[in-house]
């Protein structure tokens, strides 16, 4: 197990590597970062001073290298556009969006799952097809519609929510629904077509046959294997979530790091826009290793291949 994990860090590394340089270079081949600071109306003059001013002069690789020796320290430089260090700018921000990102995916975890059991266990029944029902409307309801919905209907209509801010728990309600539904349809079919297989498998009849309880079978034995996959798709999920969640935090109002990088993006902000998308890529990096680590330790076999 120890050889597994030490494979997967060294892995995890040379990734975290390669995504850093790319998020650094992509912000110069999209075009001239000291001619997008100046604007439109700047002069050749003004457009080499800030080209000085910001070390943009200098070769690439040495501007890499400074940005990725800071940014190891947690330094990441000064926002352009909020005159803050984007170090305290993210932290300030990303509690918003980890927050989210933690109980949406648990959301859909909590309720993906068990109705992909219950789907596999009674397939072409009622429930198996109002699974199927829910899956296919997750993927073709877009995020924002969804939201506005829940907005009319709990907060303006019945009061019972706020339909935006972040004072209380109950501001993260609605966003939540949200953000999980997105990734519930995957993880249920996943789960269904994961414990229809293995419940047809010959280990599962010799565990009925020496009399192990259902329980025991369907948790025991079908869920263990059956869940594998769906840990590898929950952790890119999450990595989505806390990347992708500009829609519903735009649509409730909540200025997490998502709504930051659209910020910035639209305000040429390249400290922030370099930072959050190496921290992003940091998460997916992350959560993909700690669910190789889940899946080695939950399937032998992937340990000794």
């Amino acid at each position: 197990m120890l050889h597994f994990i030490l494979k997967r860090l060294l892995l995890a590394v040379l990734v975290a590597g390669t995504v850093s340089f790319i998020s650094f270079s992509l912000m110069f081949l999209s075009g001239d970062p000291a001619a997008a600071l100046a604007g439109e109306t700047a002069s050749g003059e003004d457009v080499e001073a800030i080209r000085v001013l910001y070390g943009f002069d200098r070769p690439m690789l040495v501007q890499y290298a400074e940005w990725l020796g800071a940014a190891v320290t947690g330094d990441f430089g000064e926002s352009y556009y909020f005159k803050l260090p984007v170090a305290s700018l993210i932290a300030e921000r990303l509690s918003v969006t980890m927050i989210l990102g933690v109980c949406g995916i648990s959301f859909a975890l909590l309720t993906a799952v068990p109705l992909g059991v219950i789907a596999a266990i009674r397939p072409n029944s009622l429930i198996d097809r109002a699974a199927l029902f829910l899956s296919v409307a997750g993927q073709a309801m877009p995020s924002f519609w969804f939201g506005l919905i829940l907005i009319v209907v709990f907060a303006i209509k019945l009061g019972w929510l706020p339909a935006s801010g972040t004072s209380s728990w109950q501001n993260f309600v609605m966003p939540t629904i949200v953000l999980g539904y997105y990734a519930m349809p995957a993880i249920m079919r996943l789960t269904r077509a994961g414990m229809l297989d293995v419940l047809s498998s010959e280990y599962i009849r010799t565990a009925r046959a020496k009399g192990a309880s259902e329980a025991r079978v369907l948790f025991k034995h079908a869920l263990r294997n059956a869940i594998i996959p769906v840990v590898s798709l929950a952790a890119v999920q999450m990595g989505f979530m806390l990347g992708g969640s500009i829609v519903v935090e735009s649509v409730f109002a909540l200025h997490g790091a998502g709504y930051l990088a659209w910020e910035s993006i639209g305000r040429n902000d390249l400290p922030t826009v370099q930072a959050l998308i190496l921290i992003f890529s940091m998460f997916y990096i992350v959560f993909t290793f700690l669910s190789d680590v889940l899946n080695a330790w939950l399937d032998p076999r992937m340990r000794s291949s």
